[in-house]
């Protein structure tokens, strides 16, 4: 299993509304390695789902449902996009400064490529992340 982090602006798509809409399409991922990464996700993956913008914390764990297919929203180019599934929410979000400062954490993507929308996480980042929201699978 490989795990994964997506980032999304609440005030387009918030955790909330995947919780009630209980599944959704990650589409609109128009950045090559993003895509790549899209690729990569398998069916049953453990995702967490940043709010960036003002927020900038993870929130909670999703779960890829349906692997990569033709993002149905691209109008030119060979873009995909994967199911999700919301799994829970973190007991408590995990900020942008709390990963910073997180010296377990210094080596994620969020740090090193911060405008990347769709990316891997080590095992031990996920775990790690987990703890820092006091959140057990």
């Amino acid at each position: 299993m490989s795990h994964w982090l997506v980032k999304q602006e609440p005030g387009e798509y918030a955790w909330a509304d995947f919780v009630r809409d209980g599944r959704t399409a990650w589409t609109g991922v128009r950045n090559f390695q993003a895509r790549n990464h899209l690729r990569a996700m398998r069916r049953g993956d453990l995702v967490l789902y940043y709010h960036s913008g003002e927020e900038r914390a993870v929130v909670g764990v999703a779960r890829v449902e349906r692997e990569a297919y033709p993002d149905p929203t691209a109008r030119e180019g060979d873009w995909s996009c994967v199911d999700l599934v919301p799994v829970k929410p973190l007991a408590r979000p995990v900020t942008l400064a709390e990963i910073k400062a997180d010296p377990a954490l210094r080596d994620m993507p969020l740090l090193r490529q911060s405008r990347l929308s769709v990316m891997p996480l080590t095992a031990g980042q996920f775990r790690r992340l987990l703890a820092l929201g006091r959140t057990r699978l």
